[in-house]
């Protein structure tokens, strides 16, 4: 039965929008890409793009253009090292499962530290035996609100549904820009999605209503 105190723990969840961590993959589109076509060659060559969304706004908070290979969590503390506003909270989904991810939003603002949504792993298991809820980790505790109410309960209790609000950054990203990078340095490509990034942090700014209260 889970007690007062970890009721009012469970109530930290509820957070008012936050950032939003996504990520995807961008094909590379040069020279080799045209003999592959040419040749028939399917080999593809990519790059995995790293978002921080802002969930009030939605506009591109923080990115980063990594190798196609590179571990998403380990992006963390560069997207939250972008970001030049206050964090209430930091949701994604589970590849960002690990205390690594709830390190670098506490690293990242001491005080208050953020949230940190992320479902945990099926196999995950808490660090602590849950006996003593002062010494229970963030992560534990959502391990144990899964299992006291499934993952559907988790959802409703966290607000992690809320994140689909933002995730609308990416296919955005890729409708309006493309899902192909034409620069052909990973520097260059760097440089090609900052680009890309203003103009659509831009857009968002100009076709945002302005509310004017009528008397």
């Amino acid at each position: 039965m889970t007690t007062q105190l970890h009721r009012q723990r469970l109530q930290n969840f509820h957070h008012e929008p936050g950032h939003y961590l996504d990520s995807t993959g961008l094909e590379l589109f040069g020279q080799g890409e045209w003999d592959a076509e040419k040749h028939g060659r399917t080999r593809r060559q990519w790059r995995k793009l790293h978002l921080a969304a802002d969930a009030d706004t939605g506009e591109i908070a923080a990115h980063v253009l990594t190798e196609g290979h590179a571990d998403d969590a380990a992006q963390v503390p560069a997207l939250l090292g972008q970001v030049e506003s206050v964090i209430a909270s930091v949701t994604a989904d589970g590849a960002y499962d690990g205390e690594p991810t709830y390190a670098a939003a506490a690293a990242r603002q001491h005080h208050p530290p953020p949230d940190v949504v992320v479902p945990p792993r099926a196999s995950a298991v808490p660090s602590s035996d849950g006996s003593d809820s002062n010494a229970q980790s963030p992560r534990d505790r959502h391990i144990q609100l899964m299992a006291e109410r499934g993952r559907m309960g988790w959802q409703r209790a966290t607000g992690y549904g809320r994140r689909n609000q933002a995730e609308t950054a990416m296919p955005r990203y890729k409708h309006l820009i493309g899902p192909k990078l034409r620069a052909r340095s990973l520097p260059a490509q760097r440089g090609e999605v900052a680009i890309a990034v203003a103009v659509l942090n831009r857009m968002i700014r100009t076709a945002k209503p302005v509310s004017v209260r009528v008397a």
